[in-house]
């Protein structure tokens, strides 16, 4: 009997204890969590994406380079999507009826259960006339996102742009979804990692009118964005726009580089364009114009465009040269212009004097002890163990694609060697007659102009460089990767280029120098110019500098296509340029004035 009473009590608990939890949870349903409130009389969840604000860039003097605006993305989520008015629909989005099956139809075959971008980049303008009447349309909903907005307008090549992400994009890295903007170029596309931020979540009920009811579960499951990291640079946005007025109407480039750091402080392309072409809805209008533009803007020449380099590339050979021991400072050849063609000018006594004039049959016998050395009985063998020691040595100075930076695409140039002529005129079949065009910067030699800049910048620091980058400090630490700190010797000997620095000296400040026109009073200027052959028309101006001549502060390249001589354009473009860095103010209001008018764009090709 007793057992039978146990048993029942026992049973009658637990009936008490099951019908205590089920009263428990019903309370907490109906009275204390409003979750399942929420998902009743026919609300809807809708999670929208929080976009972080991408991350500001600065010059090197604070100078706000890139911001951000507001913007509002149109979505659509079509399980959600009701009956509704589409020709009101039309109306206040300014669609045709054919544009708006389209996008519904692009829409569900991506899927009906993520929200889609349906009209993208609303203007603040737009936003405020439709919010009203948003309710209307069930499913649909406002997603704000930021767009980029360039205030100086210029340095379109050096910042880049963003762009809508491709789906190849999105199938290779997890954190970008279809809608998302990714950089396309420039800082944009090099620091993406550091300027997107990360995205946030709001989660929110909606009901039957598609009007917002509240934070889902009081906001407990929203993550908040995390804005992109602020980038400060090396880039003088003074010193940049000055060089691309310098550089209106004329295609070519300007790179310009602080010897002591690498840091670049312009980088000209030209023709260039405003770079808030390409933001938002522009782009759809903008792109097409600018890419079948002939002149190509979009094409950074000053990272891209392969080039002979012209006679800047004979302070290479001499410096090699005398590294080699085949020529000192002192030596001295006759301008023998049966060998290859010359200026009339005395016979270089020395490699300073020889330098300062640009002697080219000089430079004919010089190349011709690199490649000829007797270390094989053989002509054309004895030239293949000299070009490959040669090529070797000509890229430690960042020429044939050693060149690392933080600019994207840099193309790598072009320095032949063994391989190269083997397969050109097959093995044994070439030799210093041959190549010997090398020896004045033309044949097959193909620089780009940032290249050129950094030979300036290692001539400046007498045989080292700092790779040259865009990049200063990322927020408030001045911390850079290491690669940029790290001194990149060229295996010259510092003593081999105090002669090539004396006789760019004499390059500006001397009578029979050929570049006088890049002289600036008060500031000793080292340059060497260069007249690149044009086999298309009219030959290349070239011309690289440093200045002042001790402690340098700015080591510069320009390149102006098919304007002639390097001494008549290039050589003035790049004093102009150097003066404006080191005093923010120009002395030569005549040189400025030829400059700024002078339109080279129409040159009359050779016939």
């Amino acid at each position: 009997m007793n057992n039978f009473t146990n048993r029942k009590y026992i049973i009658g608990a637990i009936f008490i204890s099951i019908g205590l939890i089920f009263l428990i949870r019903l309370i907490n349903i109906q009275l204390i969590n409003n979750k399942y409130k929420l998902d009743s009389d026919s609300n809807v969840l809708r999670v929208i994406t929080q976009y972080p604000a991408r991350g500001l860039v600065y010059d090197r003097k604070g100078v706000l380079l890139v911001y951000n605006e507001a913007a509002y993305d149109l979505m659509l989520i079509p399980r959600q999507l009701k009956e509704i008015d589409t020709n009101a629909f039309c109306k206040l989005f300014e669609l045709t009826k054919e544009e708006f099956i389209e996008k519904l139809t692009k829409i569900k075959n991506y899927s009906t259960y993520k929200p889609s971008v349906f009209e993208k980049e609303l203007s603040t303008e737009a936003y405020a006339n439709i919010q009203d009447q948003l309710y209307k349309f069930p499913g649909f909903f406002i997603e704000t996102r930021t767009l980029r907005s360039y205030p100086n307008k210029n340095a379109a090549h050096l910042l880049g742009y963003i762009g809508e992400v491709t789906p190849g994009i999105i199938e290779k890295d997890n954190y970008y979804k279809s809608g998302d903007y990714i950089g396309k170029s420039g800082i944009e596309l090099a620091y993406e990692d550091l300027l997107r931020g990360k995205r946030g979540v709001k989660k929110v009920m909606v009901d039957v009118h598609n009007r917002e009811k509240g934070r889902y579960l009081n906001g407990t499951e929203d993550t908040l964005s995390i804005s992109g990291k602020i980038l400060h640079t090396g880039i003088d946005i003074d010193l940049q726009t000055y060089g691309e007025l310098l550089m209106q109407n004329k295609i070519g480039s300007i790179v310009a580089i602080e010897p002591s750091s690498g840091e670049i402080l312009c980088l000209v392309s030209s023709p260039s364009y405003n770079p808030n072409m390409l933001v938002g809805r522009e782009v759809r209008k903008n792109y097409p114009i600018l890419s079948k533009d002939s002149l190509n803007p979009l094409f950074n020449r000053a990272t891209m465009a392969q080039y002979p380099p012209g006679s800047i590339f004979k302070t290479i050979q001499a410096l090699i040269a005398m590294q080699e021991g085949v020529i000192t400072e002192n030596t001295g050849f006759s301008c023998l212009k049966n060998l290859v063609g010359c200026h009339n000018h005395p016979s270089a006594t020395d490699v300073a004097s020889s330098i300062k004039m640009s002697c080219n049959p000089y430079y004919f016998q010089v190349f011709k002890k690199i490649i000829q050395q007797n270390k094989a009985k053989s002509i054309y063998k004895d030239s293949e163990i000299g070009l490959a020691e040669w090529s070797k040595r000509v890229k430690k100075f960042g020429f044939g694609g050693t060149l690392q930076t933080d600019i994207p695409g840099v193309k790598n140039g072009l320095v032949p060697g063994v391989e190269f002529y083997n397969k050109w005129y097959g093995e044994g079949r070439w030799a210093f007659s041959t190549i010997f065009s090398l020896s004045i910067g033309q044949g097959e030699l193909g620089v780009i102009p940032i290249q050129m800049a950094n030979l300036a910048a290692i001539i400046a620091n007498k045989g080292f460089y700092y790779s040259p980058h865009i990049i200063k400090r990322v927020d408030e630490k001045a911390t850079i990767p290491d690669m940029f700190k790290q001194k990149n010797y060229v295996g010259v000997d510092a003593k081999y280029f105090e002669p090539i620095i004396d006789g760019m000296h004499r390059v500006t400040s001397e009578a029979g120098g050929t570049a006088r026109r890049a002289k600036i009073e008060g500031i000793e200027v080292c340059g060497k110019t260069g007249t690149a052959q044009n086999p298309h028309g009219e030959d290349h101006s070239v011309f690289i500098a440093f200045a002042p001549k001790d402690n340098p502060k700015i080591a510069i390249a320009v390149y102006v296509e098919n304007a002639g001589f390097g001494g008549t354009w290039a050589a003035p473009i790049a004093s102009l340029m150097m003066e404006k860095y080191l005093t923010d103010s120009i002395s030569n209001k005549i040189k400025e004035q030829r400059i700024l008018e002078a339109n080279l764009m129409n040159v009359t090709p050779k016939k």
